[in-house]
């Protein structure tokens, strides 16, 4: 920080550049999300992604080359063993993650969805990969019915649970997740993340609430954001930052509830007087398009 007063990391989750040498492990092929973003979209319009030197790393659809760009530009391939929100954001803060945590296409499996009716006397519904919006809809109302507990997970290491508000009380939804995460702390689950997704309103219209609440693994090691916190730096977390490093290295974290609030916020950070670095993570195209395999949705989140 010696250079700088201030540095400002924004992360785009989930907006990939090209297939990685490793890709084919993770069972991903021809995986490109702006390059078939754009040929979806017959182009995308970003013009200062492009001043800033976006397609001097790849040409891409309708972003032109920048003769004089504004910005440092490069790729940069993972070095951990995983693909996943956690092992991600913990490598870019420093640490090495050698085991992957697990991920279950199938589900999970009984065992572990027996305990979690055990202990809180509610049978479990769903237990796929699934969009969350999606999921809601389509067991949203037989839920409502029997107070079953919506679980899904997806391509990340996470449990889900979606309860509506009226329902599961938030703060039992809450309890159930806590549970949750310490029965999935090490193998032969060891779940990056178990995430309560409460929900309001009537079949056919149910919506998610800002109530969301993350429960994640503390880092493994000490990372920049512990070192800068120890040396009396500010580490303002925007968004979901905070809870995927369980709050630790963080000074201050500020919630946000979309892209463009995020954006808002950081603005406002901005506009502080601190010493140190802001972390903010645009979730957005990941769980509202990506997930959804929806190119029209997600190259308009790329350029507003």
């Amino acid at each position: 920080m010696t250079t700088f007063k201030r540095i400002h990391l924004i992360v785009l989750d989930s907006v990939g550049i090209g297939e990685a040498p490793d890709a084919a492990k993770f069972d991903d092929f021809d995986v490109d999300t702006l390059g078939h973003i754009a040929r979806e979209r017959g182009g995308l319009n970003m013009p200062n992604m492009a001043k800033l030197g976006l397609s001097n790393i790849r040409p891409i659809e309708g972003v032109p080359a920048a003769d004089k760009p504004l910005a440092y530009y490069t790729k940069m391939q993972e070095a951990s063993n995983g693909k996943d929100t956690m092992t991600g954001h913990w490598e870019i803060m420093g640490l090495n993650i050698e085991t992957p945590f697990r991920v279950f296409p199938d589900g999970f499996p009984d065992e572990l969805i027996g305990r979690i009716e055990e202990k809180t006397g509610r049978k479990v519904i769903g237990n796929k990969p699934a969009s969350g919006t999606e999921i809601i809809d389509e067991l949203g109302e037989e839920h409502v019915k029997t107070g079953a507990l919506i679980i899904y997970t997806s391509a990340d290491s996470v449990l889900q649970i979606a309860a509506h508000e009226d329902v599961v009380p938030l703060k039992e939804l809450y309890e159930i997740c806590e549970f949750c995460r310490e029965i999935t702390l090490e193998d032969p689950y060891m779940l990056g993340r178990i995430i309560a997704r409460p929900f309001v309103g009537e079949a056919g219209s149910f919506k998610r609430t800002a109530n969301r609440h993350d429960y994640a693994l503390k880092p493994f090691g000490r990372t920049t954001m512990n070192e800068l916190k120890d040396k009396g730096f500010d580490v303002i977390a925007l968004g979901k930052i905070s809870d995927i490093y369980d709050g630790e290295g963080v000074t201050k974290a500020v919630r946000t509830v979309s892209n463009m609030d995020g954006m808002d916020k950081l603005v406002d950070t901005l506009g502080e007087s601190f010493t140190g670095l802001s972390f903010l993570n645009l979730v957005d195209f990941d769980a509202l398009f990506g997930h959804r395999r929806d190119p029209q949705g997600y190259g308009q989140a790329l350029e507003e």
